[in-house]
């Protein structure tokens, strides 16, 4: 344990962070899902929307509660910017929360493209087709 107190400052750490941690643009699976949803479903994304989305093109159900918390996950990354949408009388007068992916989140998305295509390139599945 003094060994990692040595070494682990404060300082330390949040360099790792707020360098090394920003400069890591790939995303996971969840994220990537997310993001592709959102732009699919351009100002119409938000959380009943997105789900309904994973579901109808990814066969993915998954919790509205887990959908919004890789929503804000997304956010505090600077990948989607949200807005409260206007209030609706079917809602109780509330308004729906709306995201859209922001330049950062399509460069992540792009990394990611890039990333699959080559590390995919020239392999096959078990039945001999070709992954990309």
């Amino acid at each position: 344990m003094s060994y990692l107190r040595k070494y682990l400052t404060a300082e330390s750490v949040l360099y790792y962070f707020a360098v090394v941690m920003a400069c890591d643009r790939l995303l996971g699976g969840f994220e990537h899902l997310l993001l592709l949803a959102i732009l699919r479903l351009e100002d119409n994304a938000y959380g009943a929307t997105v789900r309904r989305e994973l579901i109808e093109c990814a066969d993915k159900d998954v919790a509205v509660g887990a959908i919004y918390t890789g929503l804000d996950r997304l956010e505090q990354k600077g990948y989607v910017e949200s807005w409260m949408g206007e209030p609706t009388a079917k809602r109780g007068g509330r308004g729906k929360r709306i995201y859209r992916v922001t330049s950062a989140g399509r460069r992540a998305l792009a990394d990611m493209d890039r990333a699959f295509r080559q590390l995919s390139a020239g392999l096959r599945t078990e039945k001999g087709v070709a992954l990309a």
